[in-house]
C-alpha cells in the first residue's frame, strides 16, 4: 500500500493512514474525494463513522456498488487472507491473493498427517482443533473484527473504537448471513457461505447445488423410476 503500513507501528494505521483510511472508509461513502476524507477524520456530520456503515475492506475489490450493496459483500480477499491467517495459519492465507480455492489447506493437511504418522511434531491449526470443517457466520464475523482492529489505530482490544462498536457490528454480520428477509436472500447466503467453504477448505462445490440439478442425478432419478414403476404395477393390480 501507499503508504506503507509499519507492522509494529498502530499509531500510524487508522484514518490518518490514507491506505487502512480507504479499507476502513464507509461502503457509502468515496475515500478518494478529499473532503470526505476530511469529514472522516474530523468526524463531521455526514461523516461518523460508526458500526451502522460496511467498511469498504469487505467489498470485492473494496468498492461497494451503491445501487446494490450486497454485490461483492463478504467477498474481498483481505478478508479471506484474515480469515486463513486466524483458522487455518498465517501461511495459508497467502494463497487467497491468488484467489485460490484451498488447494493449499489440502496439501498442509495432507502433510500434517505424514508428519503425525512419522512421530514428527507439527502445529495444528485451529479450524482442526476446533473440527471446524465450513465456514459459519460467526467466524466470519470474528473474522472481520480483528480485520477492523488490525487496520486501526487502536493499540489494545477494546470493544468500542471512537463513534465505532464491535458489539453491534459483529452482530450486523451474524444476521446478514442467519436472518435474510426472504428466500432469494436465503439462498445468496447458502451459496455465499458455500463460496467461503471452497475458498478456505477445498474444492467441493457440491452445498451450492441446486435441488434441480441433484434430481437430474442418476441415484435421484433412479429412486423416481422405481417409485413410479411400484406405483404403476400397484395401480394395474
Amino acid at each position: 500500500p501507499n503508504p506503507p503500513v509499519d507492522p509494529d507501528d498502530k499509531h500510524h494505521r487508522g484514518f490518518v493512514n490514507d491506505a487502512c483510511g480507504k479499507l476502513l472508509c464507509p461502503a457509502e461513502l468515496d475515500w478518494n474525494d478529499p473532503i470526505v476524507r476530511a469529514g472522516i477524520r474530523d468526524r463531521t456530520d455526514g461523516h461518523v463513522v460508526t458500526e451502522m456503515s460496511w467498511p469498504a475492506f469487505m467489498y470485492e475489490r473494496y468498492s461497494a456498488n451503491p445501487d446494490n450493496l450486497e454485490e461483492g459483500l463478504f467477498k474481498s480477499t483481505l478478508l479471506l487472507q484474515a480469515f486463513k491467517a486466524v483458522f487455518t495459519s498465517p501461511s495459508s492465507a497467502k494463497e487467497a491473493a491468488a484467489e485460490g480455492d484451498g488447494a493449499d489447506v489440502i496439501n498442509n493437511n495432507r502433510r500434517a498427517r505424514r508428519d503425525f504418522n512419522s512421530c514428527k511434531k507439527v502445529k495444528t491449526h485451529v479450524a482442526h482443533i476446533i473440527k471446524m470443517h465450513k465456514v459459519t457466520p460467526r467466524s466470519i464475523a470474528y473474522a472481520s473484527c480483528q480485520l477492523r482492529f488490525a487496520l486501526s489505530s487502536v493499540t489494545s482490544w477494546r470493544s468500542v473504537d471512537g463513534d465505532f462498536d464491535y458489539v453491534p457490528f459483529w452482530q450486523n454480520i451474524v444476521d446478514f448471513f442467519e436472518r435474510p428477509p426472504g428466500r432469494l436472500a436465503h439462498q445468496k447466503v447458502d451459496q455465499l457461505l458455500a463460496w467461503w467453504t471452497r475458498k478456505v477448505f477445498g474444492t467441493s462445490r457440491r452445498a451450492e447445488l441446486t435441488d434441480g440439478a441433484k434430481a437430474k442425478m442418476s441415484v435421484n432419478a433412479l429412486a423416481r423410476q422405481r417409485a413410479q414403476l411400484d406405483d404403476a404395477m400397484f395401480d394395474s393390480e
